[in-house]
């Protein structure tokens, strides 16, 4: 063939536009396309369009729960044939998601066969499965048929499909959802129907808005359907429900078995929500062959219907709250779900809501629901009516009537004419059998009539009032709280509420996984820290590097957390097990944790958990904060006291039990006053100590007054005999120290 030119482009198929512009274009309706089409739910239904595409097809089947099934492939052929025309294998996911008990709190799809397990075992081909509706799905699309929502065309404008189901159940919380789209994302946990219809229930009662607290009340947190624990703490529940966005954290639930010779086992009965039991499993014997969990010596999977993980301690003296603390760290027997409320709103607009939002969303729906399928009746009232009308006429005046009919060539008109009927009575009665001519037909006529009367009446009512409509639809809660009660087995909570572990617990975990063994922690005035086996050791053979000097000397086990207190007013926390080794000169401790150029370390303590520790600046202001609260999980440390560019961190001491006094020193003087005037904080600036000046805070001490005041100087301890003259109050300038107060006016 021989080689020709290639054919010319017409000028107006060429686009001249910027290549930036027409990407842009495209690719924002690629984004509209995935976050509305595909990914994002809608508030009122809590669906997807695939999802409701299914629902809708299976109900176009007839599949309810007293019908027989289908295969489902036949259902998947309908969806991708008719409504969404897309592969036929994430159609079938799709499906067997929504008949998967433990992926579902609540199943949409009655699933007849494999249909997937707990293990991560795929569902068999859709040829083998078969499929139908459950009473959920029927609560969903029930009102279809009666104008309760609009429809759309289809791909191809040859069917028409609802553009969101009525949704008379709270799917959207009950079942939960989850998407990646395109800049955004939506994952939400499900949630236990009663405690949903029992707080909208709560919203409608009451004359006042309802915070969103009240709310959080009764809706504890999710109810996942394959059970666990909840030890999230309720302050970040509440935050979550409040913006949205928020993370839960979900335990496996154990027991403890008792077996022969005072041996025992441990039994895990529930994992965490979306969590492969198979890949769980294997991660645990990982990690035993690679002896990174030395309490436990096996793990052996005796599930059948129910789970059943069955932990093998090494030792019966093993404690088993810290075998299973030791496990909740390293494997996802302890997982976390981060909460993205992000929907559709009215199926246009993607938003992250609240907790009352969503609630409201779906009460607004079933509202503008109600008054669809309300007025939809009253049109088929009324039409009936003005049959029944025509029937009464033709009744009274039957003779006249079969006259007229077998008569006249044309009897509508004339009927019409006559006894003024409407277009509607007259084909009616012209339609009439003759049967229906009976006597007794025209008493039913006229009870149906009353009966209709009265309904049509009721409608009229309903429609005009918005007080009814909030009461019916509170009826309808009712009967969901009801037909899903805690006494039921699917309303039943499975997910149970409990509090995080303590940190006592985790630091005895971290002394069980730990060699304990005493060392000494040195700390020099550059930052290079090292710790030297053994305790007593003589400070005159600790080595410094030239210009080098100690600063800190802290005997601790190898078990120990070290907490070091920054100039920027940061807690910083390193385990002395993770501190170099005491030849040589030690580490740089700004190559353990985050501690900025321009701060230095202030202060290093031993952790000790429930303690108080009193923390000050130079500025003069200070506070008590709790020793739990300090302790950092990240390198970056914890920030606990407010400090600027003028002020520095400059104290942090524990606050022994019986203290009842404080003493500070600042701009040459000291101040005693009682401590119950230092407010205990989590963080913040504190208030003032004493009146010293910028940089004028040297040290604070607390100590019991009946045991005395002490400070240590070049000759020893010593004991300030009457300290009375230095009481006073807070905030005051004090006055100048005893004799033989240190020159550098710190206490030791």
């Amino acid at each position: 063939m021989a080689k020709g030119k290639a054919p010319a482009i017409p000028e107006q198929q060429v686009i001249d536009q910027p290549f930036n512009d027409l990407l842009s274009e495209r690719y924002l309706s690629y984004a509209l396309s995935t976050i509305m089409s595909r990914s994002l739910p809608d508030v009122r239904d809590g669906l997807k369009p695939v999802h409701r595409r299914l629902m809708f097809a299976m109900n176009e089947l007839k599949l309810n729960p007293n019908q027989a099934p289908k295969k489902s492939a036949r259902v998947v052929g309908d969806v991708i044939g008719k409504y969404h025309p897309h592969g036929d294998v994430a159609v079938y996911d799709a499906m067997v998601r929504m008949a998967q008990d433990f992926a579902q709190r609540y199943p949409l799809v009655d699933g007849q066969g494999n249909f997937g397990n707990i293990d991560g075992d795929n569902a068999a081909a859709m040829r083998y499965t078969e499929a139908r509706l459950t009473q959920v799905a029927l609560m969903l699309l029930d009102g279809l048929e009666e104008n309760a929502v609009d429809f759309r065309p289809n791909y191809d404008g040859s069917e028409e499909e609802p553009i969101v189901l009525p949704g008379g159940f709270p799917n959207l919380l009950a079942n939960g959802s989850s998407g990646i789209a395109v800049g955004m994302a939506t994952n939400i946990p499900p949630h236990n129907v009663a405690e949903l219809c029992e707080a909208m229930e709560l919203m409608l009662e009451s004359d006042k808005d309802v915070p969103i607290k009240d709310l959080v009340k009764i809706i504890k947190g999710p109810d996942f359907p394959t059970g666990g624990i909840l030890v999230s703490d309720k302050k970040d529940i509440l935050e979550a429900y409040e913006t949205g966005k928020g993370t839960f954290r979900m335990r496996a639930r154990w027991k403890k078995e008792e077996l022969k010779r005072d041996q025992y086992q441990i039994v895990v009965t529930e994992i965490p929500y979306q969590v492969q039991k198979s890949k769980l499993i294997e991660k645990i014997a990982e990690l035993i062959n690679n002896k990174k969990i030395p309490m436990l010596d096996d793990v052996r999977d005796e599930s059948a219907e129910d789970i059943r993980l069955v932990l093998m301690p090494k030792s019966r003296n093993i404690e088993p709250e810290l075998l299973m603390e030791s496990l909740y760290r390293n494997t996802d027997l302890e997982t976390r779900f981060a909460l993205n409320m992000n929907v559709l709103d009215n199926g246009l607009v993607p938003k992250v809501m609240n907790l009352k939002d969503v609630l409201q969303a779906w009460l607004n729906h079933q509202q503008e629901v109600l008054v669809r399928r309300s007025t939809h009746r009253l049109e088929k009232v009324k039409h009936r009516i003005e049959v029944l009308d025509g029937y009464l006429i033709a009744y009274l005046n039957l003779d006249e009537v079969i006259h007229i009919i077998r008569t006249e060539d044309e009897p509508k008109p004339k009927l019409m004419k006559k006894f003024k009927l409407t277009d509607v009575q007259a084909e009616a009665i012209l339609n009439m059998r003759l049967r229906s001519l009976r006597k007794l037909e025209e008493f039913e006529i006229k009870g149906e009539h009353k009966e209709l009367s009265n309904e049509r009446d009721e409608l009229e009512k309903l429609i005009k009032s918005e007080a009814r409509q909030w009461s019916k639809i509170k009826k309808q809660i009712a009967d969901i709280k009801k037909m899903f009660g805690p006494e039921t087995a699917l309303g039943k909570r499975r997910t149970k509420m409990d509090k995080a572990p303590s940190i006592t617990i985790a630091a005895e975990l971290d002394e069980a996984l730990i060699e304990r063994e005493p060392v000494t922690v040195i700390m020099s005035d550059k930052g290079w820290v090292r710790a030297m086996k053994g305790h007593g050791l003589n400070p005159a053979d600790f080595k410094y590097k030239d210009g080098d000097r100690g600063m800190f000397v802290l005997e601790a086990q190898s078990t120990d957390k070290l907490i070091l207190f920054g100039t920027n007013g940061r807690f910083y926390t390193v385990n002395c097990d993770k501190l170099p080794p005491g030849r040589g000169f030690g580490e740089p401790i700004r190559l353990m944790i985050d501690l900025p150029n321009d701060a230095d370390t202030a202060a290093v303590l031993l952790f000790q958990p429930d303690r108080k520790i009193i923390v000050a600046a130079t500025d003069g202001r200070g506070f008590i904060a709790p020793s739990n609260d300090v302790l950092a999980q990240t390198k970056v440390g914890k920030q606990v006291l407010g400090v600027d560019g003028k002020t520095e961190a400059k104290v942090a001491r524990y606050v022994e039990e019986n203290d009842d006094h404080i003493a500070v020193t600042g701009n040459g003087k000291m101040l005693i006053f009682k401590l119950d005037q230092v407010p205990e904080m989590s963080k913040g600036k504190g208030v003032k100590l004493i009146a010293a000046k910028e940089g004028g805070l040297s040290d604070v001490k607390t100590f019991h007054w009946k045991s005395g005041l002490t400070f240590q100087n070049a000759t020893g301890v010593h004991k300030v005999t009457d300290a009375k003259g230095w009481l006073g109050e807070r905030a005051q300038a004090g006055k100048l120290p005893p004799n033989g107060f240190p020159k550098n006016k710190k206490f030791d």
